[in-house]
């Protein structure tokens, strides 16, 4: 089995599933630990009463267990999925538990904060637990692959991938107790629209009949958004909320993750805890029970903040005894029912510098993407960045920070961002007038552009000098260039751009020639275009000289000489020059003889110079062969024989005639395409008919369908892909779905589907930048006056320009071109192209930190309070005049010209109060 038959295969589609599927949002993924786990003797009211809504045969439930931050709920959906992994679902098997799935939701974890991943993820552990529904899902995902996309709608994902296998396992599962899905920390997703829609898909699925009872147990923060979402009329008849009052033998009670039996719970967690430790340092004292009670009494009913406690005492760096009386010394001044906030003050005060951890603590809090110690020292530069490291290890109780440098540090709990970012929220003294993280921050990412990134308008200069040759050839629109370089296969560049449009817009001179022969020049002939071009009869010449080594490797234009290369004008050349000895030479070749079987070869055989090419040595060969006494004979075959005859038409001749313009014509007909229903019968179809048949709308209709789709994995597909009009397939719904398959991920990082790429990200280019608008009162700016220049270049210049400035190869050279003295517009391309080959040296060599400033200097600046300190006014003042054109020109080689105009977008918002 070959690498396509095996991703087409069940094998493959499963594959597919597994690679998508996260496996870190599992409930007990090794990313995850150590995994918070409900210790045996704690939290038995919710759980028990959890166990027994799992256990209700009657009807599907949504169970909503919610609370604030810190009281445990991960703990309990922890607990909760362990206990039903380790039920099965029936005595006689062993494979299939009551744990359909999980799902832990993390704004840490780009994969786990959106819903994008969420149903690939449960229908893969849904087949793991229930191997009876894996050729199912495999079928679905085989017929429609973009199920597979995390940008396909979240609905078509539950169909096929939820629902779907849940229908199948009714039956299975008719008398056995519910199976269960475990889905935590919503709130960690971070779009509310994407929670919300998830919710109500959730109450939708657990009302469609024909499914088994099935159970879902979702936690997150009482957020009123999630609120709003279960309180819906069409969801909240599904709900069973936690907490919740219970009555049970007339005694009224509250199911609750901050009861008054927490207290309880926690004194056990900590007596666990220390009693490990005890385990570890023989010589440690145990806390005594009364110590225990006060810990646990000002825990104020929050596991997080016991876990603290024990990070705290327990940091491996300093003696556990020591920091077990700290610990008892904070809380003996804590009042019962403290904040989680209150123990973060207690843990700062511990610290060399308070106000400094703190001040470092809320940085990383505040990032926009998390750095390492090492970035951030960087960023923050010798003054704020000198005790990075030696503050931030003091804080390990509170933020993971790993063994490895290299990697980025992070907190521990969404409740520490809580704490740092809102000031009010910390009562150390002095943090008041702690300057507040995105001021600092922003002033630091203007900082370092400015040290890091020499002051220059050369991008500005480029783009002006180039301008000059506006006037080198016709210009068109823009957006017209997609279309009229459709035919181009080789990923394009500065040069083969700029010389395919000077050939294109009329200068045929004879130093373009050469182009022809270039993979791009042998599609273009076989355009109309091209082949209107070729039937003038002088092009004759160039067949005889340049052509005659061209003709053997263009197999696109020999495939138009066998069909229609004899229409029109070079019909009347195209005889004579066969007599030529070039074309004796011709005739030798493959090519040559495949055309002696057409139609119009036998037309030229009856000629004088197909005469007298039979009177030769190789036309008397040629007759001796079964091709040469074929082309002879008057024999014409049954009509019906050949449009029927399976046998005949896998023969050479049938080949043969499916090319000619009979065969596809009968390609069209209700006989041809019942003929092609078939993998094996598309594989019959020559590479240039398979591409013709492609381009009629039976083909494209094909397309939508599975077996169509696998046609795009065989090589005429490929190649179909690379025409005008397969790239206009790509641009249909059914061409943008199977661009998120992993057929068409695969294939988008080709080389041949580069060219497509970059043509789709040049028009995006476009779009950004005729919907900017630039203020006028900016246009004195050099920055924007170089985004000005660009606008209004000419296509044919703007094109390689963008070419130039977007992504190179670092190992890539500069191209030795020479060109004649009258081209002058190459030698400008080629000086522009030498400047952004400098900038693009200088981008790569930028560091972490200087890549995170230049991209989040106005994220920061936008959530700095208004009115700036005169620190930041001045020094974004003299960034925003002077500096601006080298962050475009740097940000603009690292993350193209659509990143800069976003944070332009957003910049300009607040430029004109602060400039």
């Amino acid at each position: 089995m070959n690498h396509d038959q095996l991703r087409q295969s069940p094998e493959g589609m499963w594959e597919s599933l597994s690679r998508i599927a996260v496996k870190s949002a599992e409930y007990n993924s090794r990313e995850r630990q150590p995994h918070p786990k409900c210790l045996e003797g704690t939290r038995v009211n919710p759980l028990d009463y959890i166990y027994r809504l799992l256990d209700d045969r009657k009807k599907s439930r949504l169970i909503w267990l919610h609370g604030t931050a810190g009281v445990g709920k991960s703990a309990i959906a922890f607990t909760v999925a362990e206990r039903m992994r380790n039920l099965q679902v029936t005595e006689e098997t062993n494979i299939e538990k009551r744990l359909a799935g999980t799902f832990f939701f993390s704004r840490k974890h780009t994969e786990r904060c959106t819903t994008g991943y969420f149903f690939a993820t449960l229908a893969y552990q849904l087949a793991c637990n229930f191997p009876s529904v894996r050729e199912d899902l495999n079928r679905t995902i085989r017929e429609n692959p973009a199920l597979l996309d995390s940008n396909k709608s979240l609905r078509d994902q539950m169909e096929g991938l939820f629902l779907k296998p849940l229908r199948k396992l009714q039956s299975r599962l008719r008398e056995c107790p519910p199976s269960a899905f475990v889905v935590d920390a919503l709130d960690e997703c971070m779009s509310e629209t994407e929670v919300a829609d998830l919710i109500s898909l959730l109450g939708y699925a657990l009302r469609q009949p024909n499914l088994p009872v099935i159970h879902i147990l979702l936690t997150s923060r009482s957020e009123a958004y999630i609120r709003e979402a279960i309180q819906l009329e069409d969801v909240h008849p599904l709900v069973c909320d936690i907490p919740v009052e219970i009555s049970g033998e007339g005694v009224a009670a509250i199911i609750s993750l901050d009861g008054a039996d927490v207290d309880d719970d926690i004194y056990i967690f900590l007596e666990h805890s220390f009693r490990k430790l005890r385990n570890r340092y023989s010589n440690f004292p145990q806390p005594t029970s009364r110590e225990l009670a006060r810990l646990a009494s000002r825990a104020g009913r929050r596991f997080i903040v016991a876990s603290t406690m024990m990070k705290f005492v327990d940091d491996g760096y300093h003696d556990p005894r020591d920091r077990l009386h700290l610990m008892l010394e904070f809380t003996s001044e804590l009042l019962p029912g403290t904040e989680v906030y209150e123990l973060y003050d207690r843990i700062l005060v511990t610290c060399a510098n308070p106000a400094r951890a703190y001040l470092h603590l809320s940085i990383v809090a505040s990032l926009a993407n998390p750095l390492s110690i090492s970035q951030i020292v960087e960023l923050l530069g010798p003054g704020e960045g000198k005790d990075v490291e030696t503050v931030l290890m003091e804080l390990r109780s509170i933020m993971d920070i790993p063994t490895d440098r290299s990697l980025p540090v992070n907190i521990f709990h969404s409740s520490v961002r809580d704490y740092v970012l809102n000031p009010s929220n910390c009562n150390l003294p002095g943090v008041q007038h702690i300057r507040y993280p995105h001021p600092l921050l922003a002033r630091s990412c203007l900082y370092l552009m400015m040290q890091a990134i020499p002051r220059s308008t050369a991008l500005l200069g480029a783009l002006s000098q180039l301008k000059t040759h506006s006037r080198a050839m016709k210009p068109h629109e823009p957006q017209s260039l997609k279309q009229e370089l459709a035919f181009i296969v080789e990923p394009p560049t500065p040069f083969t751009v700029l010389t395919a449009l000077q050939w294109l817009r009329g200068s045929h001179k004879s130093d373009l020639l050469s182009w022809l022969e270039t993979l791009d020049g042998c599609a273009w002939l076989e355009t109309q275009e091209g082949k209107d071009w070729l039937q003038i009869r002088w092009r004759i010449d160039w067949l005889q000289t340049q052509g005659k080594t061209f003709l053997p490797k263009a197999h696109s234009v020999r495939d138009w000489l066998l069909t229609q290369g004899r229409k029109g004008s070079l019909t009347e050349a195209w005889p004579s020059w066969l007599g030529t000895q070039s074309g004796r030479d011709w005739l030798q070749t493959q090519s040559g003889q495949d055309w002696l079987q057409t139609q119009w070869g036998k037309d030229w055989l009856q000629t004088r110079w197909g005469q007298d090419w039979l009177q030769t040595r190789w036309g008397q060969d040629w007759l001796q062969t079964r091709r040469g006494q074929d082309a002879y004979t008057q024999h014409k075959r049954d009509s019906l024989q050949t449009l029927n005859g399976e046998g005949w038409l896998k023969t050479e001749s049938g080949r043969e005639w499916l090319r000619d313009e009979s065969g596809r014509e009968w390609l069209q007909t209700h006989s041809g395409q019942d003929w092609l229903q078939t993998q094996s019968r598309q594989d019959l179809l020559p590479t240039q008919s398979r591409r013709q048949w492609l381009q009629t709308q039976s083909g494209r209709e094909r397309l939508k369908t599975q077996p169509g789709q696998e046609l795009l994995q065989t090589q005429g597909g490929r190649d179909w892909l690379k025409t005008q009009s397969g790239r206009e397939w790509l641009q249909t719904q059914s061409g943008q779905d199977w661009l998120h398959t992993p057929h068409g991920q695969a294939w988008q990082s080709t080389a041949a589907a580069s060219v497509w790429v970059t043509m789709e990200e040049f028009s995006r280019t476009l779009e950004a930048v005729s919907e900017y608008t630039i203020a006028p009162e900016l246009l004195s700016l050099a920055a924007f006056q170089a985004i000005q220049q660009f606008k209004s270049l000419p296509d044919f210049l703007m094109f390689p320009v963008f070419l130039a400035l977007r992504h190179q190869d670092p190992s890539s050279a500069l191209p030795q071109c020479h060109f004649p003295p009258d081209m002058e517009i190459f030698y400008a391309m080629m000086a522009f192209e030498g400047f952004a080959h400098k900038a693009q040296e200088r981008s790569r060599s930028a560091s972490d930190a200087l890549n995170y400033a230049c991209q989040n200097w106005a994220f920061h600046l936008s959530r700095v309070h208004s009115p700036w300190d005169n620190i930041l006014n001045h020094l974004f003042k003299f960034f925003w005049s002077h500096h601006l054109p080298c962050w475009l020109e740097r940000q603009w080689c690292s993350k193209g010209l659509r990143s800069c105009l976003a944070i332009l977008f957003e910049a300009q918002n607040f430029t004109s109060p602060q400039v």
